[in-house]
């Protein structure tokens, strides 16, 4: 369930704690990451965008003067609730107004640090929270478009700005007076007169400066400028080569039996990316990287040899020695980490990390995953046995490969359960879908969706709905782009392009939704797997996170969480899809609007535990991989292929599964925001199974226990750690139970 959902590379915009964690968002935000976080660049354009003088060099007045009039993003938003305006936006738009925003913000840094007058709160730390609201907004903007419908020019400016943002970073977090002001008032925040939220945002703000090296010495603090810029680069480098080559890679099939019982629907998905690709033939078929294309293909496809083809295209992508390798990146990326760690006085960059997560050191992680890993190893040798069964009972005397799982998957599934994963998709159009999450969101909170035309997007695809709150009141705008192009990041994923805040009077938050689903072909909708619809509940669940904050600082606001909470919102969502009771609430024929029939129903529910080894194990594998990496004592460079093979040696990997992100293309940890993070999915999933029990033990819908998620969970964004917030909702810690129940690991 929940970790299906990381299959999809899911990326979050995470509100990190402080707008000078800016850098932060930057490393992450270069897909979108889509998911995530995930995926790389194309060949720098030919002729990248004129670079104009850096910001230092202008005086904040002068350049918003002559600049603002001329450029959308600097101007007013003169749009309905303020959304950015799309529709004006030009590419050659943003390097400039970044490089604005960046100056204007140093000026009210500047202006800080002037002030006669004593340090105080609201003259320091308030006046540090209202900074950069020129850059939030424009960053915010540029990195969605850039992860969601990006081109030559806009990855161009990514790499570009990359290390002057960094250094805009690092310029706050290493300016000496200004931490003065922050601590100076830290200190003396027993005898203020703070309210909780005041509290934890300046309790954050002192701590976001130490730990971005505002007590090293000048030696110390010049070496990690310069490996927070070289690591700003890197991050750029490593999605632009996954982008690259997962782009480049096509498998052209021109034999119909060679797509086995792949749904028709997708086989015209398939030749409609033939045509668009200038194959000119009477019947053939294109095969991507993509998941929804890569999946299908290796579930129903009785060709092993091009099931080999398109599997190996996937497993090795950036490790093929080529221009777009990312071997090197990532080696030197774990590397710099480390040294930084040392730096900044921590044993390793996941001690680093960690410190600031619910999972507080390496050694608890560790701990978590143990827990789950031997149990979820021997289900995946049973899973591992019976596909060897079938496979010999097909006729092949032959060890089972990697690319064959899926495969037989499929048909023990289907003897097992007598259940046909793609029989499912009619029932599973994309709108009814989104229609059944919104259905969900009012019977829990109230919420109304309303679709709007009025409103400017970044891609046709894209659909914009406002949202009314319980009470009738305008509470956010929600976009959501649902479709696979070339210019978006792989995966799923959300992202803010305003956050809520009310320190300055009220602003309503503004969410993005951002999926890669089949599109739509000339005689089907897009119609979704029963993962990829889970993958729709998933990503949700964060829009909401976002879309019910209720605070008043916007660095605090919606999922500015721990890494290892900010899964838990959108995981627990996932729960309500596959009740029956919800499915016959929207899972109905794309073509004849029949309710998905009982006996599916029953099969889905039947069949929820089954490949639950391979899912977990292919899971926990990367997870283990990224800690591996990540409590490295020395900053030394890995040979990767070596350290990964041994890594997975290690935990007992089995040569049948490979991690679910490999090394060179695990985007989450290289060009996101989850390093020493990955394992939170998991963590994350331990306190929505025991979450979900609540609702389990009163209904499905029960107003007082959606009231207390909303108020505990949703609304309160940082404003509190997040085990607070749980036990407050829960009235004690979570249990693993319901996670090992769940995924049939109990009787391990």
């Amino acid at each position: 369930m929940a970790l299906n959902a990381a299959i999809s590379d899911i990326w979050i915009k995470v509100n990190m704690n402080m707008r000078l964690m800016l850098v932060i968002t930057l490393a992450a935000l270069t897909a979108a990451c889509g998911k995530q976080t995930e995926s790389t660049a194309q060949t720098p354009a030919a002729e990248a965008p004129a670079s104009t003088k850096p910001a230092t060099e202008t005086s904040p007045a002068t350049e918003s003067s002559t600049v603002s009039a001329a450029n959308p993003l600097l101007a007013p938003w003169d749009t309905p609730f303020g959304v950015p305006p799309f529709d004006e936006i030009e590419n050659d738009h943003y390097l400039p107004a970044l490089r604005t925003g960046m100056s204007e913000q140093q000026a009210e840094i500047a202006a800080i640090v002037a002030n006669p007058d004593a340090p105080t709160f609201a003259n320091t730390i308030e006046a540090l929270e209202r900074s950069g609201k020129t850059l939030d907004r424009v960053s915010n903007v540029f990195f969605a478009v850039n992860a969601a419908h990006s081109n030559d020019t806009t990855r161009a400016v990514a790499k570009e700005i990359a290390p002057e943002l960094s250094a805009h970073r690092d310029d706050i977090a290493l300016n000496r007076p200004l931490f003065e002001r922050v601590e100076t008032v830290y200190l003396s925040r027993d005898e203020l007169d703070l309210n909780p939220e005041q509290r934890r945002l300046l309790d954050e703000t002192y701590k976001q400066f130490v730990r971005s090296g505002a007590n090293l010495d000048e030696a110390a603090q010049t070496r990690l400028r310069e490996i927070n810029s070289e690591l700003s680069t890197l991050s750029q480098d490593f999605r632009n080569n996954l982008l690259e080559e997962t782009n480049a890679f096509e498998m052209l099939v021109t034999d119909r039996a060679d797509l086995g019982n792949l749904p028709e629907s997708l086989a015209a998905a398939a030749a409609a990316e033939a045509e668009r690709r200038g194959h000119e033939c009477d019947e053939c078929w294109v095969f991507t990287l993509q998941r929804p294309s890569i999946n299908p293909f290796l579930e129903y496809s009785p060709n092993r040899e091009l099931r080999e083809k398109i599997y190996m295209g996937y497993a090795r992508r950036g490790d093929n020695d080529n221009e777009y390798d990312n071997k090197n990146i990532l080696a030197r990326m774990a590397a710099l980490r480390a040294e930084r760690a040392e730096l900044m006085g921590y044993p390793t960059h996941a001690h680093y990390v960690l410190s600031d997560n619910m999972a507080e050191n390496p050694e608890n992680v560790y701990q978590l995953l143990g827990k789950v890993w031997e149990p979820a190893l021997e289900v995946s040798k049973q899973e591992r046995a019976a596909l060897e069964e079938m496979m010999r009972a097909d006729g092949i005397d032959d060890e089972i490969e990697g690319w064959d799982w899926r495969y037989y998957t499929e048909k023990v599934r289907k003897a097992k359960y007598d259940l046909d994963q793609e029989a499912l998709r009619p029932y599973f159009e994309f709108t009814a879908v989104r229609d059944g999450v919104f259905a969900v969101a009012n019977r829990l909170f109230g919420l109304t969706f309303i679709e709007r035309d009025d409103i400017p997007t970044w891609h046709p695809d894209q659909q914009v709905f406002e949202v009314l709150d319980a009470d009738g009141s305008h509470l956010t705008i929600l976009y959501m782009d649902f479709f696979i192009r070339e210019s978006k990041r792989g995966g799923a994923w959300m992202n803010a392009l305003r956050v809520q805040s009310r320190l300055d009077g009220e602003v309503t938050p503004i969410v993005t939704n951002n999926f890669n689903f089949p599109p739509p072909t000339a005689g089907s909708p897009s119609l979704l797997s029963y993962t990829e619809a889970q993958t729709l509940f998933h990503e949700f669940g964060h829009a909401l996170h976002g879309m019910l904050s209720d605070v008043t600082y916007g660095s605090l606001a919606g999922t500015s969480t721990p890494r290892d909470f900010v899964e838990f919102p959108s995981q627990v969502m996932e729960n309500w899809m596959s009740e029956p009771e919800v499915l016959r609430i929207f899972a109905k024929h794309y073509k004849t609007g029949e309710p998905i029939p009982q006996e599916y129903i029953d099969k889905i529910t039947a069949s929820q535990k089954f490949n639950q080894g391979f899912a977990t194990v292919e899971y926990m594998a990367a997870a283990y991989l990224d800690m591996d990496y990540h409590t490295l004592t020395e900053p030394v460079e890995v040979a990767v292929d070596q350290f990964e093979q041994q890594s997975m040696e290690d935990i007992g990997l089995i040569e049948e599964i490979i991690p679910r992100y490999r090394s060179t293309y695990f985007a989450h940890i290289f060009a996101g925001g989850y390093s020493s993070g990955y394992y939170s999915y998991l963590w994350s999933e331990v306190l929505d199974a025991d979450a979900y029990q609540a609702f389990k033990e009163t209904s499905l819908f029960d107003p007082e226990t959606a009231a207390k998620f909303r108020k505990f969970i949703l609304s309160q964004g940082g404003t509190r750690p997040g085990m607070e917030l749980y036990e407050d909702f829960r009235g004690r810690p979570p249990s693993i139970e319901p996670l090992l129940e769940r995924r049939g690991l109990t009787s391990m």
